[in-house]
Order: C-alpha cells, then structure tokens, then sequence
C-alpha cells in the first residue's frame, strides 16, 4: 500500500513540475520577446510559416463546415418554420465557437506539428546546444518570434474562416435550398453583436498562443534521438487539441 501511495505521488508531484516547466517556459518567451533587439525578419518568416502557408487549408476547410451548417440548420430549422434564420445560426455558430476551434485545429496540425518536429530535431541535432555556446538566447531565437507571429496571424485566419464559412452556407442555403437572400443577411444583421465578434478575437488570440507554447516547448525539450522528434510532435499535436477544447470550455462560459 505505501509503495503504491509512493508512486502515486512521485507521479503527481513530476507533473505538477512539468507544469511548473511549461509555465516558466511561456513567461520567459513572452518577456525575451520584449526585449532587445527585436527580430523583426524572424517574426515575418513565422507569419508566413504559420498565416500564409496555413491560409489554403483553413479557407477550404471553412467552406465546407459552413455548407455543412448550412444543410443541418437548414433542415433542423425546418421544423420549426424559422428557415429565415439559417444566416444568424450560421454566424454565431461560426463567429463564437467552430471559427476559432476549427482553426487552430488546422494551424496545429498543418504548422504546430512542423513547430515541434523542427526544434525537436534542433534539439537532437544540437543546434539548440550550439546557440547556447555561442550566447544566443535559444528562447529568444527560436521560440520568441513564433509566439509573436502566431498572436498576429491566428485572429487573421480565424476571420478568414469566419467569412469562406457564412459563404459556404450562403451557397448551400440560398442557391440550393431556396433560402431567401433578404432573410439570411437580415438575420445576420439583427442577431451578430459586437460581443460575439470579441469573443471569437479572443478565443482565436489565446489559441495561437497555447499552439505556439506547447508546440515549442515539446520540440524544444524532445528527448535527443530520432524517435524523440516524433515523439514531441505526437504529444504537442494531442495537448494543443486537449488544451484548446477545455480553455474553450472556460471561455465560453466565462464570456457567455
């Protein structure tokens, strides 16, 4: 029995101080990014990487979760004559919780998982150990710029699949199913505050940043060997879906 209490907390204790890791990792990150000097051209590389790179699969996949809105709401909305409001139940849906989930989901699994296999094989590679005989801040260099880049990009993105989805159910509701136009637009106009908006700018800020932390701190600390790499790209991609759908959860509710 004491052997199993034993185990019980050495297991807890290593991982409440790999939290503790975790959280000290992003708050050196967040500081080193304020300091000087500022690498501008390293920001704009990840803005590429994580935004421009990213943009095709997040508008296609947009497009077909707004028609696939489309057809469900249409046809639950059927049943209680409210065909009308197929613009409105499109856009909250999309504007407070699927835009800024869906995205991040796809920026983690098309530029979170390149994150972490990339420093992971830094790490294994020992560049990550060269910067730091040459007095180049690992942190600064590496992790820094990225979570910049993603706190300008994810918002971006996010609106981006807000706007191909409402399309997409556009296309599906009115060209297919005989919604009027008038209707779905007004319904948008009389239901969308600028509350809803807010809270999908915030939701999409802070995924781009737990997609950046947990991505970079699992490459930045694989173990340094072959199957290390894809070990932290594995366990970045299912702590970043795990982590985004329970802090949506807190958001949600918080800003209900």
């Amino acid at each position: 029995m004491l052997s199993l209490l034993g185990r019980i907390g050495r297991y807890a204790t290593e991982q409440i101080a790999g939290m503790g890791r975790m959280f000290s990792f992003l708050m050196s990150a967040i500081f080193l990014a304020f300091r000087r000097p500022a690498k501008i051209y390293l920001i704009i590389h990840h803005i590429k990487t994580i935004g421009v790179e990213s943009l095709s699969v997040v508008a296609l996949s947009g497009f077909f979760t707004g028609m696939v809105m489309g057809f469900q709401g249409y046809y639950s909305l059927r049943k209680f004559n409210a065909e009308s409001w197929l613009g409105s139940a499109t856009a909250l849906g999309l504007l407070r919780e699927l835009g800024p989930v869906l995205s991040a989901f796809m920026v983690t699994g098309r530029t979170g998982s390149a994150m972490a296999a990339e420093l992971g094989t830094m790490r294994a590679t020992e560049q990550i150990d060269a910067l730091d005989s040459m007095a180049i801040n690992p942190v600064k260099y590496l992790v820094s710029p990225r979570v910049i880049a993603s706190l300008l990009a994810m918002p971006l993105l996010t609106a981006i699949f807000d706007v191909i989805g409402i399309f997409g159910s556009y296309v599906v509701g009115v060209s297919l199913l005989g919604v009027s136009s008038g209707s779905f637009f007004a319904g948008m106009e009389n239901s969308i505050v600028f509350h809803d908006v807010y809270s999908g700018f915030v939701k999409s800020l802070s995924f781009g940043l737990i997609i950046t932390w947990i991505c970079c701190y699992k490459g930045f600390y694989a173990p340094p060997m072959a199957t290390g790499v894809s070990q932290a790209t594995t366990e970045s991609v299912v702590l970043s879906f795990v982590l985004i759908l329970v802090w949506d959860y807190f958001l949600t509710s918080i800003m209900l």
